[in-house]
């Protein structure tokens, strides 16, 4: 059921089979959403956490004049929200960009493993961390790179992110979602983002077409993007 988390814990760590058998018996109700449906609004306060079973979420802020910044792409496997266990509400919204499928983890189940197994603990824990490691990469994005290499890096991190669960390889990945909002992920206007891609078919390096990133030149791509995958920590990390 949530064998991409599994796998992605098993990208980094070892886990016992009684670590696992804890974070199989916290999954409490799962649930199927439609595209683009927000189910956790800002400020509303909460009882669980969820685990991306399949699908992609976004992380997101309206802005009072009706604009939305999307902060974030959760990917299967991810726990987009387990902050809310110690926040208890978020300051932001999220929602579905494809149909997904979630699972409730109660924050319940959550005390339960933080007072019974710390090292599962510190490696749920490392989820928070290594989402606010990607935040970092989207407010430099934002503040310091190009359009074209905004556009080129978010598609080298999502090719990276995705492989890990088996769903990219070096010819590409399926992304399900429109040109508005991917110009939404990176503050840019989706005639601009229109033009951008263009650049980046032109170049032989990727095409976004039709829900699919098909991908020409991966170390072109990456070098474009100036994409350093170390922020990802994708590595064991006994061997950091």
């Amino acid at each position: 059921m949530i064998e991409a988390a599994l796998a992605k814990i098993r990208l980094r760590d070892d886990l016992s089979a009684e670590e696992e058998t804890a974070i199989l018996g916290a999954i409490g109700e799962v649930v199927s959403l439609p595209a683009r449906h927000t189910f956790v609004h800002r400020g509303v306060r909460l009882s669980y956490s969820t685990v991306l079973i399949d699908g992609m979420l976004a992380r997101y802020k309206d802005m009072a004049d009706g604009q939305r910044q999307i902060t974030h792409v959760h990917v299967s496997g991810d726990f987009p929200d387990l902050h809310s266990f110690t926040l208890k509400y978020l300051d932001h919204s999220l929602m579905t960009l494809t149909p997904s499928r979630i699972a409730k983890v109660p924050h319940a189940r959550l005390e339960e493993i933080t007072k019974k197994m710390p090292r599962l603990t510190r490696i749920l824990w490392f989820a928070t961390n290594l989402d606010a490691s990607i935040h970092r990469e989207w407010e430099i994005s934002l503040g310091r790179r190009t359009a074209i290499q905004r556009a080129a890096h978010l598609l080298c991190e999502l090719q990276a992110r995705l492989q890990v669960v088996g769903q990219a390889d070096a010819s590409g990945f399926a992304l399900p979602i429109t040109q508005a909002e991917f110009s939404e992920c990176l503050g840019l206007t989706p005639v601009h983002v229109n033009r951008v891609l263009r650049d980046l078919r032109e170049a032989g390096l990727c095409e976004f077409r039709g829900g699919r990133v098909s991908i020409g030149d991966l170390a072109g791509l990456r070098a474009t993007a100036e994409f350093d995958p170390a922020y990802l920590y994708l590595g064991r990390r006994d061997e950091a």
